[in-house]
């Protein structure tokens, strides 16, 4: 399979828009005009309903350890494989199917990192759960997550490169986050 084709593969599994079809499917509604506008998990969650919203963080998370595996599967090289991650959480946070206006990528970013860093991040899920049930909250439960991670990762000595992946990827859903919450917050000024 050829290095295109793979990270095509990431970037269009990223592109289904999970958040958008269940709002339509369950509830015949557009939730890019719900709450904060944002086709993802935690606008799902918090406007179509939890059980809406887990599924959708959920099948989310599955495509981009889907993408890892493929690309694993492939037999691509470790550069490729982390592409076509990034590829993926690029195609939920801006999916050709809903004209490039989708989620933040905090789910899909989950499930990559799982994929490449299981034991660490197993190993934060409890505490980050505990977070997210206590705060009600997404954005504290992920800072947890992602500033604890390189440190737990150093601790059981994974590769630096994917210690680095493991810091520019969620850097990415930070930056998707600003951009699309900073005009919102204006308007709102």
């Amino acid at each position: 399979m050829p290095v295109w084709l793979v990270i095509l593969i990431g970037y269009l599994l990223g592109s289904v828009p999970t958040a958008y079809l269940t709002g339509r499917i369950l509830r015949g509604k557009d939730i890019r005009y719900m709450g904060d506008e944002n086709a993802g998990a935690a606008n799902a969650y918090r406007e179509l309903g939890p059980r809406v919203g887990v599924l959708v963080g959920v099948i989310d998370a599955a495509k981009g350890a889907a993408v890892i595996l493929i690309a694993q599967a492939a037999n691509m090289p470790q550069a490729v494989v982390l592409f076509a991650g990034t590829a993926a959480v690029i195609g939920h946070n801006w999916p050709v199917f809903l004209g490039f206006r989708g989620g933040r990528g905090v789910s899909t970013t989950i499930g990559i990192l799982l994929a490449l860093v299981t034991l660490p991040m197993l190993i934060l899920a409890l505490p980050t759960l505990l977070i997210l049930i206590f705060r009600r909250n997404v954005t504290p439960a992920m800072a947890f997550l992602f500033i604890v991670l390189p440190f737990v990762d150093w601790w059981l000595k994974v590769p630096g490169v994917l210690i680095v992946y493991g810091i520019a990827l969620p850097a990415l859903t930070g930056i998707t986050t600003f951009f699309r919450t900073r005009p919102k917050a204006v308007r709102q000024a």
